[in-house]
């Protein structure tokens, strides 16, 4: 969340990044609940001022009348210390509440706009591939090879959800374990992190666990949610901490298991593995000092390429338009892939990488302690080193062969332990 004085002394400009990112938070209501906080709290301190002097005038000796007025005082200066403070704690409820609405300032560069459309197209890598035959989508290639199994996952577990099978299963395991080594020679600690996490750590994060809009499961009567993502399990690891200075940065890589509800995704653009209810991703998530995001940010983008690269997968930078940034992020890169089988041939995005700065931190209290002995908020990065599912859209559709067989690229081979999955 923002810092309340920075919406207070900032608030036109609150008010413009609200409107630019197409969002509904009302800061001039955090205007006036911060005002207010600020009445009561000086009341307040005012008249625990006065109950400290009450209090010594109460051991001095005092005639009858006297003491009678002033235990009658003393009454009244208790009921008036609690009202003030049930109103001021009803004020900060609402004050946090108003404030954890309005999203993070953007990237004065950013590119304003409301839809992916509106996206700035920033780098491209390497060229699309020229077929002399028509190309098939991952859905004909997975089931032809028969490693992609869609009708018996949508029988036994519902729409968007997918069994892997026979090179299939290899093929996932291969992808994630070539990007974590890349990942481990960076200095990223690996994780296995869990699947669930408390409603109040996807808020912190910026995840909204509830309500029609939200794209999270909810677990009943747990106060807990599948995680659509391990930013949420490696953002929350160390809320409430504050970490001495030379501890930063951390570079952190958690795989897990996503979960999205993904309602309302439908279409060509969600055919097959593009869009689907669970999925592997492999995180990238860093906490460094506030001068530093930016360059983490560009370090997580060049491991990004460097993944899709060593792939051999065409792919192109996009910045990411204030309309499309979330709540969370103060800018954002994409990289995406070229897919041969979308569409006749379109980009699609594979992996996203945000800088957070202190967004997350303030909502989930992550700190450091500065040279100055003052607690600072630290700055919090993600990106996805790989979503597995649109990895093996991206292998299967740029690397297949006309008889129907794939190739795999030279990088994955030593992972998955042979070169080619032909047809069966």
């Amino acid at each position: 969340m923002l810092d309340y004085r920075f919406i207070v002394d900032t608030l036109l400009a609150v008010k413009q990044n609200i409107t630019d990112r197409y969002m509904k938070a009302d800061a001039d209501a955090v205007v006036r609940l911060f005002n207010r906080r600020t009445e009561l709290t000086t009341a307040l301190q005012s008249l625990q001022q006065q109950r400290n002097a009450h209090a010594v005038a109460m051991k001095g000796k005092l005639e009858a009348t006297e003491r009678t007025r002033l235990i009658e005082e003393g009454k009244k200066l208790k009921e008036d210390i609690a009202t003030t403070e049930g109103e001021l704690g009803k004020i900060e409820a609402e004050l946090d509440t108003e404030a954890r609405r309005i999203p993070n300032m953007a990237h004065p560069d950013a590119p304003v706009g409301k839809e992916d459309k509106d996206n700035l197209e920033v780098k491209r890598v390497g060229e699309p591939r020229t077929f002399d035959f028509e190309p098939a989508d991952h859905v004909k290639l997975g089931q032809d090879m028969d490693i992609i199994d869609f009708d018996t996952a949508t029988k036994v577990s519902g729409t968007k959800f997918y069994y892997l099978k026979n090179e299939g299963v290899f093929l996932e395991l291969g992808l994630i374990r070539y990007a974590l080594d890349i990942l481990q020679k960076k200095g990223f600690t690996p994780f296995i992190t869990p699947d669930v996490a408390k409603e109040e750590i996807l808020e912190g994060i910026g995840f909204n666990p509830r309500g029609a809009e939200s794209n999270v499961y909810t677990l009943e009567e747990e106060g807990t949610c599948l995680v659509g993502t391990a930013e949420i399990t490696l953002g929350g690891y160390y809320s409430n901490t504050i970490f001495p200075k030379d501890k930063l940065p951390l570079r952190m890589a958690g795989l897990s298991h996503c979960f999205r509800r993904e309602a309302g995704a439908a279409g060509q653009f969600s055919k097959g593995l593009y869009r689907v209810h669970q999925f592997t991703k492999l995180e990238m998530f860093v906490y460094c000092l506030p001068e530093a995001s930016d360059r983490f940010h560009e370090e997580l983008r060049a491991v990004e390429e460097e993944i899709f690269s060593g792939l051999e997968i065409p792919f192109r930078v996009v910045d990411t338009c204030t309309g499309d940034l979330g709540a969370s992020a103060y800018r954002k890169w994409d990289l995406e892939a070229w897919m041969p089988g979308r569409n006749g041939g379109e980009w699609g995005e594979v992996t996203s990488t945000s800088n957070c700065t202190d967004y997350q931190a303030r909502r989930l209290n992550i700190r450091y302690k500065d040279d100055d002995g003052k607690n600072r908020f630290v700055h919090m990065l993600n990106g996805t080193a790989i979503a597995i599912s649109r990895g093996i859209i991206a292998v299967l559709e740029n690397f297949q062969q006309q008889d129907g067989s794939v190739r795999l690229p030279k990088a994955l081979v030593p992972y998955c332990g042979f070169e080619v999955i032909k047809p069966r």
